[in-house]
């Protein structure tokens, strides 16, 4: 396996369509890079000039640190996943996934080894002499990347591997996955618009926007130390509660104000904070730090707000409420909770875990420095 390396890489389609602007990333050897974003962020985009199916317009790709931007697709050494499982249907499953090796004129022994090796690992010995039509998506799927194991690659490219499988399904194959990458210990990036399959399966996770890397970490520092705003409310469901407000001091202590509504900041934000007096930001809090009972011995940093949608989800359940000053906040709290939607109630940030960002869609987080 082998490092994967982008050097300030930009894509144009047509001279004027920008998909991936100033792209750089680094993919250690044996890591699994989760690259997630919207639809039409620069993902799939990204992967294809990895891959060797689009020349990017600037910049550099390295595998392997060998310099690979004129190198063909076929002699990149790098295997791709792709959404619709590229299955030849006229082909049993042994020789889909022998198709590559044949081609190169492996020795047919060691094709067949490498086969069954790959079909064991997979769990998918007894469906050698089928066809792909007589399989089920999950199925399809597990052959399609027994196809990429053959090859022994230096890197795995998967783009939206499971976006056609079922909910349930999809949960399962994303498990065997993860397992499947701790026993290859496999260089492999994975593209996914699906932040739960970013979330658990990368060792890192590089969030794009608009063609452009807004956060590269671990999964937990992208969710609990987001960058900017884009990146906080793209992570968690339901997603981050934004207010729109004013910074301002009151004894000098600082506090977020929002209409009628004033939150008292930690301490630890005073300094930080001072340069923005008077300015407007967003305040950024997540549901589950959201409480509809009071925090002991606080009073402070409660909103009275009424309750519209009360979504019950099993393990939790999800209440969306509508502050005095219009504002709109989602709580998440315990099951068999007695709630009612139209019921006044009070709610309570826990401010020890909000964040401050600037206004703006990309709007920087303004507490990461504290």
């Amino acid at each position: 396996m082998a490092r994967v390396l982008l050097e300030n890489v930009s894509k144009v389609f047509d001279g004027k369509v920008v998909a991936v602007s100033g792209f750089s990333l680094e993919v250690a050897d044996n890591k699994f890079m989760v690259i997630v974003g919207p639809s039409g962020s620069g993902k799939t985009t990204t992967l294809r000039m990895i891959a060797g199916l689009e020349k990017p317009t600037s910049g550099n790709i390295y595998i392997a640190d060998t310099l690979v931007n004129n190198v063909p697709p076929k002699d990149r050494d790098v295997a791709m996943v792709f959404q619709d499982y590229a299955l030849y249907p006229h082909m049993t499953v042994f020789a889909n996934m022998a198709f590559a090796l044949r081609m190169r004129k492996v020795p047919k022994a060691q094709i067949s080894k490498r086969v069954e090796d790959a079909a064991k690992l997979l769990g998918i010995e007894h469906l050698m002499n089928r066809k792909p039509r007589t399989l089920s998506g999950g199925q399809r799927q597990r052959v399609a990347v027994g196809k990429a194991i053959v090859r022994n690659p230096s890197a795995f490219l998967f783009d939206e591997p499971f976006s056609n499988l079922d909910a349930k399904l999809r949960l399962a194959v994303r498990t065997e996955l993860k397992a499947l990458h701790r026993k290859l210990q496999a260089t492999s990036i994975y593209v996914t618009h699906d932040q739960a399959e970013a979330i658990t399966l990368g060792d890192r996770i590089c969030v794009i926007h608009n063609g452009m890397i807004q956060q590269v970490a671990a999964p937990m520092e992208i969710y609990e130390r987001p960058v900017n705003r884009f990146v906080a409310g793209f992570f968690g469901m339901p997603p981050m509660n934004f207010l729109d407000g004013t910074i301002q001091y009151k004894n000098d202590r600082c506090c977020f104000t929002s209409s009628n509504n004033a939150i008292l900041l930690p301490l630890r934000l005073k300094n930080t904070l001072a340069n923005y007096k008077g300015q407007r930001v967003v305040f950024g809090i997540r549901p589950e730090h959201v409480s509809l009972q009071p925090m002991t011995g606080k009073a402070e940093n409660t909103i009275t707000c009424t309750v519209t949608v009360v979504e019950p989800l099993g393990d939790r359940i999800d209440v969306y409420l509508k502050s005095s000053s219009n504002d709109g906040l989602i709580a998440r709290v315990a099951p068999h909770s007695d709630i009612r939607a139209g019921q006044p109630i009070s709610v309570h940030i826990n401010v020890e875990k909000s964040h401050i960002f600037e206004p703006g869609e990309t709007g920087k987080n303004i507490t990461m420095v504290s």
